[in-house]
């Protein structure tokens, strides 16, 4: 793995409501967490629990109307990227923050070849141009281990394999040499030895450079094969962070267990799987105090009565559960 080195981003109590015909959706509510160079932080928890409106907000995507960042901080090198006009943003993107979407049939355009595509960016942030562009380009794709480029460069998106298209998206991403790579779930339309091929590539580029990656995926076991850290999500809040080891040793959080046991075991056999009971709550209609409540096996009186704060359980880990305070954890003061 990469050296881990000094703090390049900090998100700090980000929150990113959607006015809807039902209500304000709280889809991002009080976020915070920090990514440092070199270190691969993974955002995980079922659909609709607010990993890629984080990311979509750290770059200022979200769509307005209906969605606005209504409060909260983000610190790119220490510099709130929030603060800045739309310009000044255009500059961030694709140069110091990167962004790796899932699909990349819908990420690519169909009526530009890989050349143009690729290129894009070093056009407008490196300034690039003739031959010297073309051969960048050329270095990229090769960088992401795409055969022959010098050809390929003239292909469109239909002309290249699932694979291959995640490939170029991913050479897109990593063109301007950003300090922070945000993947949303780009393994999800890939077969498993894509994946695996995939997901060593991102660790190869990775040592390489010393960008830090935010990698948003459904999969534990990515997260155990990618992630030096991770950040567990539900109902727009994060509900457990801290080291991957430790989280998978010893998850502090409910969910973060159900979760876990919900990967299947190869070497265990069973009559059915392990599954969550119910379905994720309305954000626009989330009940009162804990919002995993109604779906915990482990729920008591005060989980209904107020909305836990972060506790630091140990280690770097914290978590928002009742539960902690019972064991006498103290609340965060860092709001982790």
């Amino acid at each position: 793995m990469a050296r881990i080195g000094e703090i390049i981003l900090e998100v700090k109590d980000l929150q990113t409501y959607f006015v809807t015909r039902w209500g304000v959706v709280k889809a991002v509510d009080g976020v915070s967490f920090v990514l440092r160079k070199g270190e691969t932080l993974g955002i995980v928890g079922e659909s609709g629990s607010g990993k890629s409106v984080t990311t979509l907000s750290i770059v200022r995507l979200v769509p307005s109307p209906p969605g606005h960042i209504v409060g909260g901080q983000v610190l790119l090198e220490g510099e709130d990227i929030l603060q800045l006009d739309e310009s000044e943003m255009e500059k961030v993107r694709g140069d110091k923050i990167a962004m790796v979407l899932q699909d990349p049939m819908t990420a690519l355009n169909p009526v530009f070849d890989i050349e143009d595509q690729v290129g894009e960016a070093l056009k407008i942030h490196k300034g690039l141009s003739g031959r010297t562009l073309k051969d960048q380009v050329v270095d990229m794709l090769r960088k992401v281990r795409i055969p022959a480029p010098e050809v390929r460069i003239k292909d469109y998106p239909h002309q290249l394999s699932g694979g291959m298209r995640q490939r170029v998206v991913g050479a897109i991403g990593i063109s301007c040499d950003p300090q922070v790579l945000i993947a949303d779930e780009p393994t999800t339309s890939l077969d498993a030895t894509i994946q695996a091929q995939y997901l060593r590539l991102l660790r190869d580029l990775q040592e390489e450079t010393g960008v830090g990656i935010i990698f948003i995926t459904h999969d534990f076991g990515i997260v155990a094969k990618m992630c030096d850290r991770v950040a567990v999500m539900y109902a727009g809040k994060i509900v457990e962070q801290g080291d991957v080891r430790q989280i998978f040793n010893n998850p502090s959080h409910p969910y973060t267990e159900a979760l876990i046991n919900s990967v299947p075991k190869m070497e265990e056999k069973m009559d059915r799987l392990y599954s969550i009971p119910g379905q994720p709550p309305a954000l626009w209609n989330l009940p009162q105090g804990c919002a995993f409540a109604p779906r915990c096996p482990n729920v008591f009186d005060k989980c209904h009565e107020a909305v836990p704060p972060s506790f630091d359980v140990g280690e770097g880990q914290f978590a928002a559960c009742w539960l902690r305070e019972k064991e006498g954890a103290s609340v965060s003061s860092s709001g982790v």
